[in-house]
C-alpha cells in the first residue's frame, strides 16, 4: 500500500474517531431524547442565573450570583436558594401530557380564552444561557390536578401537572430567605455582644474562644459556639420593614442591645440590633447587612443576657494531649520528678528513665483535664502571696520536647501549660495557670491525687517473672518447694506433703508481684521489725 493511500485512510479514521467523540457522544441516548422530547421545556439548570415571575401586577425577580439567589424585586434581599434550586428541579422534570395543536386552536378562536392564555395572569421566564422561552400558565383542566400551558413562542397548548404552577404563585416573601445570615458557627472568629450590662468581647485564637473584654480570659469553646448557632440559625418570622423607615416604632433608634458577628477578614462584621418585644412571642431586630426590619422568635433575647462568667471556660487548664511529651511536678519540699513519654509508655527522665507507672500518669491528665475551678478568686492578682502563689509549694509543667530541631520547633522542651497551687484554705486551693492574671480555687483533694516523689510514679510492677521460671519456693526459712515440672511440685527440707494448687498459685504470685504504691525508699519506723512472712524464691 502506498504511503499516500496509508495516509489519507489514517487522517479518515481520525477524523471518525473526533467526530464520535465530539459530537456522537454529546447525543442524548433514546430514552434520554423521548425523555427531552415529552418535557414542557429543556435546559440546563446550571446555565440558569435568574428567574423572573410574573403574577398579575406582581413580578419577582430573582438572580444568582457567585452561587447564591438573592431577590431584586419586589424588594432586594436573600432568596432562598433550597426553594429556586428546588423549583429549577421541578421545573427540569415537569412533562407534557397532552397536547392540543395550534390547527385546532386556530379553528376555534374562543378557544386560547377558554384555556385562560389569551392574557396570561402567571408567567415564568428563565434566563441564562441556551434558556427556554417563557412559560404562559392557564386555567385548570377538567382532569384534576392539571393546568393548561403555552411556550410565548408556539401556538401549541399543553396539558401538564400543576405543581409548578402552585410553586410559582407564591407571594414575594415566600421567596426570601428566612436565614437570618449564611454565616456558619465555624465560620465567625470575633463575637462582639452589648448590652445593659457593657460590652463583652470575644476572640478565636488558635481554635479555642477567648474573652478579650472586659477582662482577659478563658471562654468555654462549646457555650461560645451555641451562642453564635442561636444567632446563625435564627429563622425570621415576619418581614416588617424596610432600612428606610421609623426606626422608633420597633425600639431600634436605641436598641436594647446588639450582636456583631466577625468572619475571616471582614473588620466590619454583621450587626444585629435588638428592639422592643413584638407579638406572640417575637421580637424585633434589624439586621444590618439584610437592611430591615424582621421579627425574631423571643428567645434571641437571651443573648443579651450573657455575662462574661456564663461563657466562661471552667476548666482549671486548657491543653492538647496529642502534643504533651513531658509533666515535670516540681515540690519545693518533696524535689522534682519528671515524667517522660515514651511511646504508648512513660518514664521518669530524672530516675535514669525506669519505667512509670502508665494508667496512673494517665489518670493525672484525666484529671488536669477535667479539673474544674469552684471559684474565680480575683480577675488582677496584684498580690500574689496573698495566695502562696509567690512561692508556691507544687508547681506542674506540661510541655512537650523535641529532640531535634524541626522547621516548627527547636530542640527541646517548650511549655504548654504551668499550673501553680497555693495556699489551701478550708476544702480549696488557691492555684494559677502560666501567665494568666486571675487566681482560681480548685478542690484541696487535688493535692492528695497528684503524688510528689518520684518513685511514687515508678511502674508498680516489683518482678516481671513468668511463673515458670519460679523453681523453689521457701516461706519464713522453714517449708521449701522444689518444681519437678511445669505442674507438680515436690516438698524438700520440712517441705512435707505439697498442695499442689496453693504452691503453683504463689509462684504465680511473686513472679507477678505488683506494688499498690511505691512509698519512697525509707520505710515507715519498726515496719520490718516483725515480718508477717519472709518469702524466698
Amino acid at each position: 500500500m502506498k504511503l499516500r493511500t496509508t495516509l489519507i485512510l489514517f487522517l479518515l479514521a481520525l477524523g471518525i474517531g473526533l467526530y464520535i467523540k465530539f459530537y456522537e457522544t454529546k447525543r442524548p441516548n433514546t430514552e434520554e431524547a423521548n425523555r427531552r422530547a415529552q418535557n414542557v421545556v429543556n435546559f440546563e439548570r446550571d446555565n440558569i442565573d435568574g428567574v423572573t415571575i410574573q403574577n398579575g401586577e406582581e413580578r419577582i425577580e430573582l438572580k444568582r450570583t457567585n452561587n447564591k439567589w438573592r431577590l431584586e424585586a419586589p424588594v432586594k434581599d436573600l432568596a432562598d436558594g433550597s426553594l429556586v434550586d428546588n423549583l429549577l428541579f421541578d421545573l427540569d422534570g415537569w412533562q407534557k401530557e397532552g397536547t392540543i395543536a395550534a390547527k385546532e386552536i386556530e379553528s376555534d378562536k374562543g378557544k386560547l380564552a377558554e384555556y385562560g392564555l389569551t392574557k396570561a395572569k402567571l408567567k415564568l421566564k428563565l434566563s441564562g444561557k441556551e434558556a427556554p422561552p417563557e412559560i404562559w400558565f392557564g386555567n385548570n383542566t377538567a382532569l384534576e390536578n392539571r393546568v393548561y400551558v403555552r411556550l410565548d413562542n408556539s401556538k401549541d397548548v399543553f396539558l401538564a401537572g400543576k405543581n409548578i404552577r402552585d410553586e410559582v404563585s407564591k407571594k414575594p416573601e415566600d421567596f426570601r430567605d428566612r436565614k437570618l445570615t449564611d454565616l456558619v458557627p465555624t465560620q465567625v472568629n470575633k463575637v462582639v455582644l452589648k448590652s445593659s450590662a457593657g460590652e463583652l468581647e470575644l476572640q478565636k485564637v488558635a481554635n479555642h474562644w477567648q474573652i478579650t473584654k472586659p477582662m482577659r480570659a478563658r471562654a468555654d469553646d462549646q457555650k461560645v459556639n451555641d451562642m453564635i448557632a442561636r444567632i446563625t440559625n435564627s429563622r425570621i418570622q415576619q418581614f416588617v420593614a424596610g432600612d428606610g423607615g421609623d426606626p422608633h416604632p420597633y425600639g431600634l433608634s436605641e436598641p436594647r442591645g446588639s450582636v456583631t458577628l466577625f468572619s475571616g477578614e471582614d473588620t466590619t462584621g454583621q450587626v444585629l440590633q435588638i428592639g422592643s418585644p413584638g407579638d406572640k412571642d417575637q421580637v424585633y431586630v434589624r439586621f444590618v447587612p439584610r437592611r430591615f426590619v424582621y421579627t425574631l422568635p423571643k428567645a434571641i433575647d437571651e443573648v443579651l443576657n450573657y455575662k462574661p462568667n456564663d461563657l466562661r471556660d471552667t476548666h482549671l487548664v486548657r491543653f492538647d494531649r496529642n502534643q504533651l511529651d513531658r509533666v515535670t511536678l516540681d515540690g519545693r519540699e518533696k524535689g522534682k520528678t519528671v515524667l517522660a513519654r515514651k511511646g504508648e509508655d512513660w518514664t521518669i527522665a530524672n530516675k535514669k528513665g525506669v519505667r512509670a507507672n502508665g494508667p496512673e500518669v494517665r489518670r493525672l491528665l484525666d484529671l488536669l483535664d477535667n479539673l474544674p475551678a469552684v471559684g474565680f478568686v480575683e480577675e488582677v492578682a496584684s498580690d500574689l502571696a496573698k495566695y502562696g502563689l509567690n512561692q508556691p509549694p507544687l508547681v506542674l509543667t506540661l510541655s512537650s520536647f523535641a529532640s531535634e530541631n524541626t522547621a516548627e520547633s527547636n530542640a527541646g522542651e517548650q511549655p504548654l501549660a504551668t499550673i501553680a497551687f497555693g495556699k489551701v484554705e478550708g476544702d480549696s486551693v488557691y492555684a494559677r495557670v502560666g501567665e494568666e492574671p486571675y487566681v482560681v480555687k480548685v478542690r484541696r483533694q487535688v493535692l492528695d491525687q497528684i503524688w510528689k516523689t518520684p518513685v511514687a510514679w515508678q511502674d508498680p510492677a516489683i518482678y516481671s517473672f513468668t511463673p515458670q521460671q519460679v523453681h523453689r519456693i521457701t516461706i519464713n526459712s522453714g517449708p521449701t518447694a522444689v518444681r519437678v515440672s511445669d505442674h507438680e511440685w515436690k516438698g524438700v527440707e520440712g517441705g512435707g506433703n505439697i498442695n499442689q494448687g496453693n504452691v503453683q498459685g504463689l509462684a504465680t504470685s511473686v513472679a507477678k508481684l505488683r506494688a499498690v504504691r511505691w512509698l519512697g525508699q525509707e520505710p515507715p519506723a519498726s515496719a520490718f521489725d516483725q515480718p508477717a512472712a519472709i518469702i524466698t524464691f
